[in-house]
């Protein structure tokens, strides 16, 4: 299997970014992710250039200038604790973000051809679903998905699986263009585990050949930091050593005329939803909810 499509933490590093990863370093056309690393009292600034990017704190807080707006994200202590407010910036505008006590802070990104304007979107805002049921319970915090937040091309979601817990599972893919049916989107893995009594976590993600595309295969054991590309193919399971809870940041993009996140689940293991109903949802879940609205 290959491992062109694993990139363990540091890999992907560049400069102030702890991940840097763009259509061109992927060897795709869309998606991007960038994780940033600020010290307590350090900033960063970049062009957007023809991409839109939502700003999304791991761990801390920050301040998000681009234009003539300001936006003040609260954050969070860790990806863990909370669901953390969020600010879209543009195509085509200059960023400049801000920490006062230091922090890491993903962009997602998508190239894109509409400019939207610049946003700030609170925390309670972000629904947070709960998936699947028993040993497949995995909970969904939905900021930048598809009809929740607006954005030209680029879908973003979180998953948080409890240690022991499988999610992406059943196994689906959405590498063709099915209108109402399937779409064609590129996806980054981004992922975090919990420790346990400094033990650090760990998981593992499997990809497999769909027979489209380039044929994506990969099992790899995945850490703190790591990320996972996937062209196409079928993804899934996202597995989570028992006693550590994983994390990862979806992020997708893609050709597409409309932007929808619809899915082709595996024929061998699609089944597995007609059981979800007769079970309970992992009573661990959910790790937390979103703040109420004020």
């Amino acid at each position: 299997m290959t491992t062109a499509h694993h990139l363990p933490a540091g890999r992907a590093a560049s400069g102030a970014h702890a991940v840097d990863v763009t259509p061109e370093s992927a060897g795709w056309g869309y998606s991007s992710l960038k994780v940033l690393e600020l010290p307590s009292g350090g900033w960063h600034s970049f062009d957007t250039g023809d991409s839109e990017w939502i700003v999304l704190p791991l761990s801390g807080s920050c301040t998000v200038a681009v234009g003539g707006d300001t936006f003040r994200l609260h954050g969070r202590e860790s990806v863990f604790s909370g669901v953390s407010d969020f600010a879209y910036v543009p195509r085509d505008a200059q960023v400049s973000i801000a920490s006062r006590d230091g922090g890491r802070f993903a962009l997602t990104g998508a190239r894109c051809e509409r400019r939207l304007p610049a946003r700030y979107a609170p925390a309670s805002s972000v629904p947070v679903e709960l998936r699947g049921t028993g040993n497949c319970s995995r909970q969904v915090n939905n900021f930048g998905a598809a009809g929740v937040f607006e954005c030209d091309k680029l879908i973003a979601v979180e998953v948080i699986t409890p240690g022991g817990n499988w999610s992406s599972f059943p196994p689906h893919k959405h590498d063709e263009h099915r209108p109402g049916e399937e779409s064609e989107l590129e996806e980054i893995y981004y992922f975090e585990f919990a420790a346990h009594e400094g033990t650090p976590g760990l998981g593992y993600q499997r990809v497999s050949p769909s027979g489209h595309g380039t044929g994506t295969d990969v099992l790899a054991e995945v850490r703190d930091g790591d990320v996972v590309l996937i062209p196409d193919g079928w993804h899934g399971p996202s597995m989570a050593v028992p006693g550590h809870d994983m994390y990862y940041l979806n992020v997708m993009a893609g050709p597409d005329p409309g932007r929808a996140w619809l899915i082709c689940d595996h024929p061998d293991h699609a089944w597995i939803r007609d059981t979800w109903p007769a079970q309970p949802v992992d009573p661990r879940l959910p790790l937390y909810t979103a703040p109420e609205k004020p």
